[in-house]
């Protein structure tokens, strides 16, 4: 412990693995393995094939590359932690560099909610101004939105670590989960930390919870563009655009609505729930989410196709 006076910090917090299968850590760990394996090649193959195809070269695919990126920035956040505790029970973390690993675990999260609203966007002028949808969404715009979505995620998330390091900490030090997570830090505190949950609530709504609205919204207008289409066909087409986008988003906001709200209001859920939701929310999207692009964009499986191809000739 570091001692000032009245106010107490730990030198390090005791990451927890999975509660009541500690024993079967070693096993636990292979489909963890499978999992971060998948993401980390996924995310890569879907970046490569997208540099290296010309016909690729558009706003829709250049945010799902910003999409890999931020499912390889999540991965690389959570796996040293989680397969260092299931391999070699690596419990301990030091104080700073777990509130640098949550810093970057939230803000990666933020901005993949920021990339999916802009997903959302580029689908509704694709569908609803076609003929405009080059003009408006030019390289310059992408990149300018591409930056903007790592600035709102940075700037409104840099405040977290100073509010949790200026707090008291005593007694129990074990985390919930094998990373750092803000809810979790704030409440191993013995000091107020009505600033700290205020604020956390006033940045979740304002970034995450505004981008949910929104893309519901692209959809709803998506939607009513979609039944004025003269045939069957044509809105089978235009709908078939957003499935991927549409599966990214469910398997993103679902387990993350839902770890919000645990840790803010489900103190009497097992921790064993608790545990389960926080690793879908954290390592699942990053691993499904090129498996749903590769199945089902046409334009992602004949790139790979034509890269398999020349690799075997």
């Amino acid at each position: 412990w570091e001692f000032n006076g009245s106010f107490y910090q730990p030198s390090a917090f005791l990451m927890m693995g999975i509660p009541g299968l500690e024993a079967l850590h070693h096993w636990i760990s292979i489909p963890f393995c499978a999992l971060y394996l998948i993401a980390l090649l996924g995310n890569c193959m879907i970046l490569f094939i997208i540099k290296k195809t010309p016909s690729l070269h558009e706003p829709m695919y250049y945010f799902l590359s910003m999409l890999a990126l931020t499912d390889l920035g999540l991965v690389l956040c959570t796996l040293p932690t989680t397969l260092g505790l299931f391999w070699f029970n690596v419990r301990r973390i030091g104080f700073d560099a777990c509130l640098t690993q949550m810093y970057f675990i939230h803000t990666l999260s933020f901005i993949e909610s920021s990339v999916l609203l802009a997903m959302a966007f580029d689908r509704f002028i694709a569908i609803s101004h076609p003929l405009r949808h080059s003009s408006i969404l030019t390289k310059a715009t992408v990149v300018k939105i591409g930056l903007a979505i790592v600035l709102r995620g940075m700037v409104s998330l840099l405040p977290i670590p100073f509010l949790l390091k200026r707090l008291s900490y005593c007694g129990k030090t074990e985390l919930s989960h094998s990373f750092c997570f803000h809810p979790d830090i704030m409440n191993l505190a013995c000091a107020d930390i009505k600033v700290n949950v205020f604020y956390g609530m006033i940045v979740l709504l304002s970034t995450v919870g505004m981008d949910f609205i929104f893309i519901v919204l692209s959809y709803i207008l998506i939607i009513r563009t979609v039944l004025s289409l003269a045939t069957k066909e044509e809105c089978l087409k235009a709908l078939n655009t957003c499935v991927s986008h549409i599966c990214a988003v469910l398997v993103f906001f679902i387990p993350m609505i839902g770890l919000s709200m645990i840790h803010r209001f489900g103190r009497d859920v097992p921790p064993l729930v608790n545990t389960l939701v926080a690793y879908t929310y954290l390592i699942i999207p990053p691993a499904l989410n090129p498996v749903i692009y590769s199945i089902k964009s046409s334009h992602i499986r004949e790139a790979l196709l034509k890269v398999l191809w020349r690799k075997s000739e």
